[in-house]
């Protein structure tokens, strides 16, 4: 059975509706299905942030090691090093908006006034 996306309802009166759409949503149950306390919360997010530096990281050696199969002559397949260089491209743009993101964050949490 395929799933129901009842995320683009609007105006929908019955709570029934509603409730399942917060329970079943990204936008609203962003760490998953079980709430977990402060300390869990962060701890998902941050290995959620070190898995992906460790991935940014393999694909720039892949990449590298692509490179040099190439220029040692190793290979002729100019196609597997651009999709390699590629992948390294993208994921380390993803990676540095993310540090970016985060930092802009931690700015202005310690800009705060208590």
């Amino acid at each position: 059975m395929a799933s129901l996306d009842i995320s683009q309802l609007r105006n929908v009166s019955s709570d029934v509706i509603r409730h399942a759409e917060k329970t079943n949503s990204r936008v609203y149950n962003v760490l998953g299905d079980d709430q977990k306390g402060n300390d869990e919360s962060f701890k998902s997010i941050f290995s959620a942030a070190i898995d992906n530096i460790n991935t940014t990281n393999a694909y720039l050696s892949d990449a590298e090691n692509e490179e040099i199969k190439w220029a040692l002559g190793q290979t002729d397949n100019t196609h597997d090093l651009s999709i390699a260089l590629q992948k390294a491209s993208t994921t380390l743009q993803y990676t540095v908006a993310i540090r970016d993101k985060a930092m802009a964050a931690y700015r202005e949490i310690t800009q705060m006034q208590i």
